[in-house]
């Protein structure tokens, strides 16, 4: 990835190769210049090198726009900077480039992939509910009237229609628009909850630790569907540890990371994550070809999965306002989420 050392004045100090490549010009011509010459007037990034050298600590925004029209850029970048620790007010830039897939269709959170299926909710909700009930209430009646081995077979109908209803129930929350519910929530009494939940029942073969902030703020969300969320990863690290694992190990954390921005979707102003929730665990690790996929949805490496669960996962996230990150390998998976605080309304006085 591209790497700049910034110093006084803006200053290009040393570029990489990748930098070289990005900005289409060699290092000894780069050091010549300053990070104004490379980008647009007024970019965000001056002001994110300059917030490190005021500040002291190391900032990363998502999805900034780097344009440069003299060198024909237009590129959106993750930008992770930090001070040079054997230099003081140098300032390293580390951009990842987002590719144009990115930038339309996934957006960190995949909102684009939870909302492609909405329509589809709400079709399959009216098209193949209704019928399913006729289908039921139909094979109910015959099995009133047939031996015990064509008994199965009815029951059996009933079965598949009750599981084909439940997979479109959880289709149909993706169509489910209305504003929740938002307050402050404690993360870690959810943490507690969703903990509670899997040791009584599919996680009671797995051990559980906790890192915690204990001085973490409250978010700002819906308990509910944090528990949701949550739940839905800590039973996902649980399968990928399996029921015969003997050192299987879920690990949960919390933090206040002050450095995460990200730009708000539909306006310009720029949300502060600095909330972040981790589920770690032990297990084999996500496939290397599905990472990119995680979480759109009816992707799945379960052999009886649905592939609606994370998709799920980043609507209500990003629904929150926040993002949701995956970090895969082998016994160490890693699943981020940052989300913003909340923020007390100022009282009105009557």
């Amino acid at each position: 990835m591209p790497v700049l050392v910034i110093g006084e004045g803006h200053g290009i100090l040393y570029a990489n190769t990748a930098a070289e490549d990005f900005f289409q010009a060699s290092a000894p011509v780069l050091k010549r210049q300053r990070l104004d010459d490379l980008v647009a007037f007024g970019s965000p990034v001056l002001g994110l090198v300059e917030e490190v050298q005021r500040r002291g600590a190391s900032v990363s925004e998502y999805r900034l726009e780097l344009a440069s029209p003299r060198l024909g850029l237009d590129r959106t970048v993750d930008v992770f900077a930090s001070l040079l620790p054997s230099q003081p007010d140098a300032v390293v830039l580390l951009l990842q480039e987002r590719t144009i897939a990115e930038k339309m269709d996934r957006q960190l959170t995949h909102r684009g992939a939870a909302r492609s299926i909405t329509a589809l909710g709400a079709m399959l909700a009216h098209e193949i509910k209704n019928p399913l009930s006729g289908i039921r209430g139909a094979a109910q009646l015959l099995e009133a009237s047939v031996g015990d081995e064509d008994r199965l077979l009815t029951q059996l109908i009933c079965d598949e229609a009750d599981r084909i209803v439940k997979l479109v129930e959880r289709v149909e929350l993706f169509g489910d628009e209305r504003p929740s519910e938002r307050g402050p929530v404690n993360v870690h009494d959810v943490l507690d909850h969703v903990k509670r939940l899997a040791q009584s029942g599919f996680a009671r073969h797995i051990r559980f630790s906790e890192v915690y902030d204990p001085s973490l703020p409250p978010v700002a969300g819906n308990r509910d569907q944090l528990v949701q969320v949550l739940l839905n990863l800590v039973k996902n690290a649980a399968e990928a540890i399996g029921q015969d694992a003997i050192d299987g190990e879920i690990t949960l954390t919390t933090a206040y990371r002050p450095g995460i921005r990200m730009q708000a979707p539909g306006s310009g102003a720029r949300l502060a994550l600095p909330l972040e929730i981790g589920v770690r665990d032990n297990g084999p690790g996500v496939p290397p070809d599905l990472h990119q996929l995680l979480f759109d949805p009816f992707v799945t490496t379960k052999a009886q999965g649905s592939g609606l669960g994370l998709a799920l996962v980043a609507k209500v996230i990003g629904d929150h306002g926040g993002i949701v990150e995956c970090e895969s390998a082998p016994r160490r998976t890693t699943f981020r989420i940052r989300l913003p605080l909340h923020e007390a309304k100022p009282s009105q006085a009557g």
